[in-house]
């Protein structure tokens, strides 16, 4: 008989304990359902926000892009304007021009790397030295594009400097070369100064002993900054250099539109000034929208391509 009552005495507290936590999970379960919903009514304004200022718009232009259209009326053509643009000697010729700009990702990342390195050093004047470096980046294209422009214009500072030499003065935007050299210059200046912060923020995750160590172990400096300071912020070389990659082919706009308008001829024309030709110009939105349309596939599959590169998102196996 107590071998009885003992076993119905611990059934009864086994149902009471169930009971006790299927109540106190109730409660939790329908606060955590009413958690989410106020989540997802914080997020829905700022995803409304997206999806009309960000979606339509992007939808929109990939409609537009199958027809000839001047904003009015709308023709629909399929995929003419894509096989045209394929086929388009100008657009295989400002691509190319594109690639030149390339030139000036490693220029602003090693002069990003050498100024971020300094400052991480603190060296005497590094606060000033900070914001100095970085003032460039304050400033807007158009205007950093006129003072480049001025500067290198026929009576510009340059060509009074090369005339005070003894030199014969440069018209550096009546050639295509040249046009692209101080292009390249303006974007090296313009933003070596934030890639140089955005390189500081990983430096200083590096634990400070490991320098100290190298420098007592009689590593100079150009030995600590490419076998210890170069691997440990790979990852934000990574980032930096694709986000430089991208720039170069889709922000270039402000720079070609203020210093030379795409001249001489296509010779500084870049895809994204070239999708405002193709469709301000002619007034076909369509074919403007299309080449709009092809640069984003091409901007995205070279944004794969190079994290897939840079290993970007995975830890290192080391």
């Amino acid at each position: 008989m107590s071998l009885g009552s003992n076993a119905l005495v611990a059934d009864a507290s086994n149902e009471a304990s169930a009971t006790s936590a299927g109540s106190l999970k109730t409660p939790t379960t329908s606060w955590r359902r009413r958690e989410r919903w106020l989540a997802l009514g914080a997020v829905a304004p700022a995803f409304l926000i997206v999806a009309g200022f960000m979606v339509y718009p992007v939808a929109f232009a990939l409609y537009i892009s199958f027809t000839k259209t001047n904003g009015l009326t709308f023709e629909w053509r399929g995929l003419d304007n894509y096989t045209k643009l394929l086929t388009d000697p100008i657009v295989h010729q400002v691509f190319l021009v594109n690639l030149k700009f390339l030139i000036s990702v490693p220029l602003v990342i090693f002069a990003a790397l050498i100024v971020s390195v300094l400052l991480f050093e603190r060296i005497r004047g590094w606060k000033l030295y900070r914001v100095i470096f970085f003032l460039p980046n304050v400033l807007s294209v158009a205007v950093i594009g006129i003072m480049f422009r001025n500067a290198f214009g026929h009576y510009g500072t340059v060509n009074s400097f090369i005339v005070a030499l003894g030199g014969e003065p440069i018209d550096f935007f009546t050639n295509g070369g040249y046009a692209i050299f101080v292009i390249i210059m303006a974007l090296v200046w313009s933003g070596f100064g934030y890639q140089a912060l955005l390189l500081l923020s990983g430096l200083t995750a590096i634990d400070p002993t490991v320098f100290e160590a190298a420098a007592i172990d009689g590593a100079g400096w150009w030995k600590r900054l490419w076998h210890i300071t170069m691997p440990n912020i790979r990852a934000v070389l990574g980032f930096v250099f694709i986000i430089n990659v991208l720039y170069t082919f889709s922000s270039l706009f402000g720079f070609i539109f203020v210093m030379t308008a795409g001249g001489p001829g296509y010779e500084t024309t870049t895809i994204d000034y070239l999708v405002y030709l193709k469709a301000f110009e002619p007034r076909n939105i369509g074919e403007g929208a299309a080449l709009a349309v092809m640069l984003f596939v091409f901007i995205g599959i070279l944004t794969i391509i190079q994290n897939k590169a840079f290993k970007l998102g995975r830890e290192d196996e080391s």
